[in-house]
C-alpha cells in the first residue's frame, strides 16, 4: 500500500512534464509553424483510416471498386476535410476578423500574422506535402502534371508565408478557393457511384459553376485589386515573397480559368441531355 503515493507521485510529475512540453514547446509561437505541419500530415492520416472505415461500412458502392479506386476514394475524403478546415479559416480571416485590416496600427497588413494563422497555414502545409506524395506514389492515376503544379506551387507558396510571415492575408484569400473542392469530389463519387442522371449530379454541376465563378475568379480579380491598392505595401516584401504575389496567383488563376471552360462546357452537356 506504501507504493501507491509513490506512484501517484510518478505518474502527476509525468503529467506535469507533458503539459510543461505543450505549453513551452508545442504551443509556443515559435513552434507553432512546424507542429502545425505534423498536425496536418497526422490529419491527413487519420481522415483517410476513418473514410475507409466509414465507407467500408455505409457505402455498398466502396466495396465494388477497384484497390486504386479505394484509394481515390479515402483521398478525395482528406481533401474534403481540408477544404472545409481551410475554407472556415480563410473566411474568417479575411472577412470577419480584424487581422488583416487597414484600420489597425499595429504593423503592415502585408506583415500581420498570428499563432491561429499560423496554425492554419500549416495545416495546410501538412496536407499538400501528403497529398503530392500520394499523387507521385500512384502518378499519374490521381492526377497529370496539372495538379502537380498546382500542389507544387500552392504549397510553396503557404509555405513561404507561414515562416516568414508574409503575405498571410493573400494566402488566406487564395484558400478562400479552396470552397469548391467539396462539390469537385461529390461529383467524383456521384460518377463513380453511377448517378450521373441524378438530379443531384446536376444540381452539383449547377453548384460546381457558382462556386467556381465566385471563389477562384472573381475572388482572384478582387484579391489583384487589393494588391494594387496595397502596392506600398507589397513591394516592402522579400524579392521572394513579392514575386510570389504576383506569379503564384497569376499561374492559378490561368489554371481556374481553364478549367472552369471545361465547366462551363460540362455543364451545358448536362442540362442539353435532359431537355
Amino acid at each position: 500500500m506504501a507504493t501507491l503515493p509513490a506512484q501517484a507521485f510518478s505518474v502527476k510529475a509525468y503529467q506535469n512534464q507533458a503539459e510543461e512540453l505543450i505549453k513551452h514547446y508545442l504551443l509556443a509561437e515559435q513552434s507553432i509553424p512546424y507542429t502545425s505541419v505534423v498536425v496536418g500530415i497526422f490529419f491527413c492520416k487519420m481522415v483517410y483510416d476513418l473514410t475507409e472505415l466509414v465507407s467500408s461500412f455505409h457505402f455498398e458502392t466502396y466495396a465494388a471498386l477497384t484497390k486504386l479506386q479505394r484509394i481515390e476514394w479515402n483521398n478525395r475524403g482528406i481533401s474534403t476535410a481540408h477544404a472545409i478546415f481551410i475554407t472556415f479559416m480563410a473566411l474568417h480571416f479575411v472577412f470577419w476578423s480584424d487581422l488583416f485590416s487597414d484600420h489597425r496600427h499595429d504593423g503592415l497588413v502585408i506583415f500581420n500574422r498570428s499563432p491561429l494563422s499560423d496554425f492554419g497555414l500549416g495545416v495546410s502545409v501538412g496536407y499538400f506535402l501528403a497529398d503530392i506524395g500520394i499523387i507521385f506514389w500512384l502518378y499519374p492515376a490521381l492526377g497529370g502534371l496539372e495538379y502537380i503544379l498546382h500542389h507544387t506551387l500552392s504549397g510553396v507558396a503557404v509555405a513561404y508565408s507561414l515562416f516568414s510571415g508574409e503575405g498571410q492575408l493573400y494566402i488566406y484569400m487564395v484558400l478562400i478557393s479552396e470552397v469548391t473542392t467539396p462539390e469537385i469530389n461529390l461529383r467524383w463519387y456521384l460518377d463513380t457511384a453511377g448517378m450521373k442522371r441524378s438530379k443531384a449530379y446536376l444540381i452539383n454541376g449547377v453548384a460546381i459553376f457558382l462556386a467556381w465563378l465566385v471563389a477562384r475568379i472573381l475572388l482572384f480579380i478582387y484579391m489583384f485589386y487589393h494588391v494594387y491598392l496595397h502596392y506600398d505595401q507589397v513591394v516592402q516584401m522579400h524579392t521572394f515573397g513579392y514575386l510570389l504575389v504576383f506569379v503564384v496567383p497569376m499561374a492559378l488563376a490561368v489554371m481556374n480559368l481553364m478549367w472552369f471552360q471545361k465547366i462551363l462546357k460540362g455543364l451545358q452537356k448536362t442540362l442539353a441531355k435532359r431537355q
